[in-house]
């Protein structure tokens, strides 16, 4: 019976090795073929699935208001600035902080543009708001005043003026660094209240020398 059992165990077991061969050569083909296509083609599908909602919802509410009002905000900081670089007889340390002003908002004004394209958000607010009724914007007749000032009277209509500007912009940036959920928007935020505080700071010493 010894006899008659082995070659039905050897038959048995080269059956289970063969399956084994199968099972193993079936998962090193998945491996090796099924693998490197789905490093290349599964992931970066998947990927987009995954992060474009998360990108769509990483802001709120508030961040898109925060981007929609600091844009024409900023636009109008520029404008001034503008206005002051084409002025002659200005004091050189007036005109060097409308060059930094404008230096610094341009960029933000493109960058916050991008985050609302980005986010699928119209740039500009919904109608019924309008930019000058946001906190520190200048009115028509402001800016009038501004663009037919010249010299040391220029100069002080314009720190004035930028002073009242700054500081409606720092009650936006806290109001979005309170409310606001996207890193980058509250991060761009905290940045204008500290540098439009210390901007603050320097134009009332400007004054104070003319």
């Amino acid at each position: 019976m010894n006899k008659k059992l082995l070659p039905l165990s050897a038959t048995a077991l080269a059956a289970v090795l063969a399956l084994a061969g199968c099972a193993s050569g079936s998962g090193t083909g998945t491996s090796g073929t099924s693998m490197p296509g789905m490093d290349h083609t599964s992931s970066p599908a998947s990927a987009p699935a995954t992060s474009a909602p998360a990108a769509a919802a990483d802001h709120n509410a508030a961040d898109v208001t925060f981007a929609q009002m600091m844009i024409p905000h900023h636009a109008q900081a520029v404008q001034m600035s503008d206005m002051m670089l084409k002025k002659q007889n200005v004091p050189a340390e007036v005109t060097a902080l409308a060059t930094k002003i404008k230096a610094a908002q341009g960029p933000e004004i493109d960058m916050m543009s991008g985050w609302l394209k980005s986010w699928s958000e119209p740039a500009q607010m919904p109608s019924g708001h309008t930019s000058h009724s946001m906190s520190g914007m200048m009115g028509d007749e402001d800016m009038k005043k501004l663009d037919t000032a010249q010299g040391a009277a220029a100069a002080r209509l314009f720190l004035n003026q930028m002073i009242a500007h700054h500081e409606g912009a720092i009650m936006m940036a806290k109001t979005e660094n309170t409310a606001g959920k996207n890193f980058d928007a509250v991060q761009l935020s905290k940045d204008i209240v500290a540098a439009q505080e210390a901007e603050i700071q320097e134009m009332q010493k400007l004054l104070a020398g003319l």
